[in-house]
C-alpha cells in the first residue's frame, strides 16, 4: 500500500481536539510533579531521617522503574481501592513520575547556590526559612529553568502513554482511525508532527526565558 500525502492533509485538523488533551495531560502532569517535587527536594536536602530516607526511596523507586508500569499501577492496580478514570490516573502516574525528577533538579539548583548566602542572611537576623525563601530559592529557580524546560518536554512526548489506558490523546487517535482505514503510517505520521510543533514550540519558549534570565543575572 503506497503511502498518501493526502490524507495528512485533510485530516490533520481532526486531531487538533486529541493536540489540546495532550498538551492538558501534560500541563497538569508538570504541575502536581512541581508541587512533588519542591516538597520532595526540601525532605531530600533535611538532615531529619524521617524527612530524607522517604524521599531517596521515592525518587530511587520511581527513576528505577518504567513509567508505563507506574501508570498500570495507579490505573489498575489501585482499582480495588479506588476507581479511577483515566484521565485523572494518567495526571497521577505523571506528576509522581515526573515529581522524582523535579525533584533531583530543585536539590542540584538549591545545593548550586553558595553556602556563604545562607550564612550571611543568617548573620543579619533572618531565620533559616526566610533566607531559603528571600535568598536561596529566587536564584535557585533560574538555575533550575534549563533542566526543567527539558522535563517538560520529556513529559510531552511521554504523554502518548496515556493511550494505553484508553486516554484520548494523540496516539490513541492515530490508532483508531488507522485502525479503521488500515492507514496506520499516515495517521502516526499526522501525530509525530503535532509531537514535534508541541515540543519545537515548547523549546523555544523554554530558549528565550533562559536567555532572558541570563540577561537579569548580569
Amino acid at each position: 500500500m503506497d503511502f498518501d500525502f493526502s490524507i495528512i492533509i485533510d485530516k490533520f485538523p481532526m486531531f487538533l481536539p486529541a493536540a489540546f488533551e495532550t498538551l492538558k495531560i501534560t500541563v497538569a502532569a508538570i504541575l502536581v510533579g512541581m508541587a512533588i517535587g519542591l516538597v520532595t527536594s526540601f525532605m531530600r536536602i533535611s538532615k531529619v531521617k524521617l524527612l530524607y530516607y522517604p524521599a531517596t526511596v521515592y525518587i530511587t523507586v520511581i527513576r528505577g522503574t518504567p513509567i508505563l508500569l507506574q501508570l498500570f499501577i495507579i490505573y489498575y492496580g489501585l482499582a480495588g481501592i479506588v476507581m479511577l478514570d483515566p484521565y485523572p490516573s494518567a495526571i497521577i502516574a505523571f506528576g509522581v513520575h515526573n515529581g522524582a525528577y523535579i525533584a533531583e533538579i530543585f536539590r542540584g539548583a538549591i545545593k548550586s547556590i553558595d553556602i556563604g548566602q545562607m550564612e550571611a542572611a543568617r548573620s543579619i537576623g533572618m531565620s533559616k526559612v526566610k533566607a531559603m525563601y528571600r535568598i536561596v530559592l529566587p536564584q535557585a529557580f533560574k538555575r533550575a529553568v534549563p533542566p526543567l524546560g527539558n522535563q517538560l518536554i520529556i513529559a510531552t512526548k511521554d504523554s502518548s502513554l496515556a493511550s494505553a489506558i484508553t486516554v484520548r490523546e494523540l496516539l490513541l487517535r492515530s490508532q483508531q482511525l488507522g485502525s479503521s482505514s488500515f492507514r496506520f503510517m499516515e495517521y502516526f505520521m499526522i501525530a509525530g508532527i503535532y509531537y514535534f510543533i508541541m515540543t519545537s514550540i515548547l523549546g523555544y519558549f523554554v530558549h528565550k526565558i533562559e536567555k532572558k534570565l541570563a540577561v537579569s543575572d548580569r
